[in-house]
């Protein structure tokens, strides 16, 4: 590509102008993006190619040209100099140079970068959509998984670790709700991201010790262009649980006064697969709100948001009918005789009594400011989730889960050049929590109060091919775990008790002794990117992570009624420290891209969950209250600690022999093991839990950015997906099963309906998902355990995944600008 124009006149500092055209034909580009991401300041180009951005701070800072079908241009600019930048796009198969915001000290290309990073964009995100939630949108993603709990309960995880060792943020704040549960997911409204960004290992110095796996970063829609007033509907239909999403997006932008908001519902039924039928208690109703105002302003920006998610979601637990295999439910606290759920229940939007209820409001606020030749970057916020399990059929208000978190985080970060091109960032963030316990019977975990405070720093520089980057932090956790008792004469047993004198008060029993703890430990990392041109670079970074233990993993002890785990925690427990090398090396020829990226990650005191056996050496089976009973309701389990030893990588080739036209190929290999605390372990003790099979994904696209007549922007794909046997699993005490392998086949289609004047009009997106209706139970499943007690003889037990699933998405863009000046608009 021929180098960008570049001018400097007279004209006011603060504005940066220009054309978007094809370097083949010289024709302007209409509807191009040209973006700063720091500034959170972006533009798109009118009928004649032409853009304008304003209100621009002095300082360098990186320009993004983005437009389907053409290379992604990425340019530093210095705004002191510059007011006036005139790109030429190139037609291109590869839409290569992608820009992360996250763990990083300025907006920066993921080739750049050591730190082994993956993004992926509206576009991906769109073409996704039959996944139930955001985390399985990207959880096919080299090195990403997701342990699940049906179609709307997904936990991240990356290159084998997850729950509280990956913190999922949004716009930055990392997100805070129970995160050391399995049966919730991450609470966020999918409709509102428009872009996730992922670090993959330890190596985020600035998100702090829960970070030891890695980073999410759901980022939400940016403000749209000056002067605009951009909003859309959208509808999505699921075919295999009749899943119906809808939402409503509105935005404007006046002379720097930012505002956006966005409402969104979700409803389904129960899935199906064809071992299963309909799978009970697998429905949910979720409803999403979000609100925000800002300025972006030449001394910085600020964006002030808030949002509510509120997911009734129904707890499923797998009984069956012991002679036809229909799904039973429970209907008394007894539980002495459980009937076969109806067919109209199972067909139902209604959600059961026994269900759970997450809500989880936020308050945050983003802030940059442009101080002495830096930016201070200031992220402030507040969280409160709330989630109750109602568990006791015959009394539905009462619930058996009621945990009460509040979170306040501060993250306070100097963004400077420290001299001759040496990118520093200084920092200090953390969090204060404080978890209480509600009117309920089951009390999994204490109430407490957790403050973390980490200071870090991170460099970066440039040698001309060669780019370096590391940093260090230190990070201190407090834990105060309060002392609880329960009152076993109450009709539901266990009852918080509140009077005086619990310890010796008859028929009150201690669940859980006051705490206090505190954790520090160091974390860092260093690593170098080595450009040999612009076809093929290596990449090297190794890390120290650091991570404390949760307060489940130190406290717990009780029943988790969405889970059916009672769990047991250990107050002696160390932290995990690790130490992760990546390497990797990425080839972009004309026709040809590969890259093959390999990891090691060795881990001092990992924590990690087993199921506990009784007197005969089966499965101990437990009630509410602890109490053994072979038939009782929860699998007992505790944690427990050991060196462990996670490693593997991923591989991709992509051909592409016409610009329209890739073939695209991927594998991810991940290994964990149990290295023990000293001498050699039994085979059933060898392997780490939750470590996902060997996982390859096959596909052939085909895009189309002229498209055909009135539909641009036309793509069509094919997609296999094989996954090994998972014969390498933690076996012990029945903790896992070996899963057998499988094969999936997708496909997908879609495009943009534009009017004559090429504005577009409807933007359609088709997808299916197992369309061979494939029976299959994924390893990463915890729906792969939910069956009764005793299972007949030659039955595969536990639930299956959902069978074949085909999605339909409407999204019809509009546009209230007043004095509208543009043609085309991009939401």
């Amino acid at each position: 590509m021929a180098a960008p124009k570049l001018t400097s006149d007279d004209g006011p500092i603060g504005t940066l102008t220009g054309t978007v055209t094809d370097k083949a034909d010289g024709k302007p580009i209409i509807g191009a993006t040209v973006n700063i991401p720091d500034l959170r300041n972006g533009s798109i180009t009118d009928n004649n190619g032409h853009y304008n951005l304003a209100r621009l701070p002095k300082g360098i800072y990186l320009v993004q040209v983005t437009y389907i079908g053409y290379a992604t241009f990425n340019e530093k600019v210095d705004f002191t100099k510059t007011t006036e930048l005139n790109v030429q796009l190139q037609a291109s198969s590869i839409e290569a140079g992608e820009v992360v915001i996250t763990g990083v000290s300025k907006a920066t290309e993921i080739k750049r970068d050591p730190v082994p990073m993956v993004a992926v964009g509206k576009n991906y995100i769109d073409e996704h959509s039959a996944s139930g939630n955001v985390i399985d949108e990207i959880a096919n993603l080299p090195g990403i998984s997701a342990v699940t709990t049906g179609p709307n309960i997904s936990k991240p995880f990356i290159h084998g670790l997850g729950y509280n060792r990956v913190v999922t943020a949004e716009d930055g704040i990392r997100q805070e709700g129970q995160q050391w549960g399995d049966e919730h997911g991450i609470e966020v409204d999918q409709n509102s991201i428009d872009r996730v960004e992922i670090i993959k290992g330890p190596a985020s110095l600035s998100y702090g010790p829960d970070a030891i796996g890695g980073v999410v970063n759901l980022i939400t829609t940016p403000p749209v262009p000056e002067g605009k007033i951009l909003g859309s509907l959208t509808e999505l239909y699921g075919t295999n649980n009749g899943l119906i999403n809808s939402s409503f997006r509105l935005q404007g932008n006046e002379n720097g006064f930012v505002w956006g908001t966005q409402i969104s519902d979700k409803i389904a039924k129960d899935y199906q697969d064809q071992h299963d039928g309909r799978v009970y208690a697998t429905n949910f109703d979720e409803k999403d709100a979000r609100v925000m105002v800002g300025l972006n302003k030449s001394w910085g920006s600020t964006y002030l948001n808030a949002s509510v998610f509120d997911d009734l979601q129904a707890i499923p637990d797998g009984s069956r009918d012991s002679l036809t295999r229909q799904f039973t439910q429970q209907i008394t606290d007894a539980d002495t005789y459980r009937p076969i759920v109806p067919a109209s229940e199972l067909n139902s939007y209604a959600i059961p009594t026994l269900h759970q209820h997450v809500q989880l409001y936020r308050i945050y606020d983003n802030s940059t400011f442009n101080i002495g030749g830096g930016t201070l970057i200031v992220d402030l916020g507040y969280q409160f989730s709330h989630r109750r399990e109602y568990t006791h059929p015959t009394e539905p208000d009462i619930p058996g889960l009621n945990l009460q978190l509040t979170t306040y985080t501060y993250d306070v970060k100097y963004d400077f050049d420290l001299g001759k091109g040496y990118e520093t960032t200084f920092g200090l963030n953390g969090m204060y929590q404080s978890n209480t316990l509600g009117n309920s019977t089951d009390f999994p975990i204490p109430a407490y109060h957790q403050f973390d405070i980490g200071p870090f720093f991170v460099l970066k520089k440039s040698y001309g091919k060669l780019d370096l980057s590391g940093g260090a932090r230190y990070d201190t956790r407090s834990f105060s775990g309060q002392a609880a008792y329960v009152d076993t004469t109450k009709q539901y047993y266990p009852a918080l008790y509140t009077g005086a004198n619990p310890a010796t008060t008859p028929n009150v029993v201690q669940q859980f002794s006051a705490l206090n703890k505190t954790f520090s430990g160091a974390s860092g990392s260093m690593g170098a990117t080595y450009n040999f041109s612009d076809k093929f670079l290596l990449k090297g970074n190794i890390a120290q992570g650091f991570r404390a233990p949760s307060i489940a993993e130190l406290s717990a002890n009780g029943a988790d009624p969405g889970s059916q785990i009672y769990h047991v925690g250990n107050s002696d427990f160390k932290p995990e420290t690790s130490v992760q090398g990546d390497l990797g090396a990425f080839l972009t020829l004309p026709n040809v891209n590969a890259s093959v990226e390999v990891f090691d990650n060795t881990i001092q005191n990992y924590i990690f969950q087993e199921q506990i056996l009784d007197a005969n050496g089966n499965p101990e089976r437990v009630n509410a209250d602890g109490t053994p009973n072979p038939v009782g309701q929860y699998s007992k389990f505790t944690y427990t600690q050991s060196k462990a030893r996670i490693d593997g990588g991923e591989f991709y080739l992509d051909i592409h022999p016409f610009p329209w036209l890739h073939f695209e190929n991927s594998m991810t290999l991940t290994y964990g093991t149990n290295l023990g605390n000293g001498g050699h372990e039994p085979d059933s003790l060898k392997y780490l839990p939750f470590i996902p099979p060997m996982h390859t994904h096959s596909e052939l696209r085909g895009t189309f950015a002229k498209g055909f007549d009135n539909m641009k922007n036309v793509y069509a794909f094919i997609g296999f997906d094989h996954y090994d046997a998972q014969s390498h699993f933690f076996s012990a005490y029945g903790t896992e099963t070996y899963t057998a392998g499988y094969n999936l086949l997708s496909a997908g289609i879609g495009g943009n309906l534009v009017n004559a004047a090429g504005k577009k009009v409807v933007e359609l997106f088709i997808e299916g998902t197992n369309l061979g209706n494939v029976n299959y139970q994924s390893n990463m499943s915890r729906l792969k355990y939910f069956d009764n007690a005793v299972v007949p003889p030659g039955v595969q037990p536990g639930i299956f995944n959902m069978g074949r699933n085909i999605s339909f998405k409407v999204v019809v863009p509009f546009d209230l600008s007043p004095h509208e000046k543009a043609d085309v608009t991009k939401i």
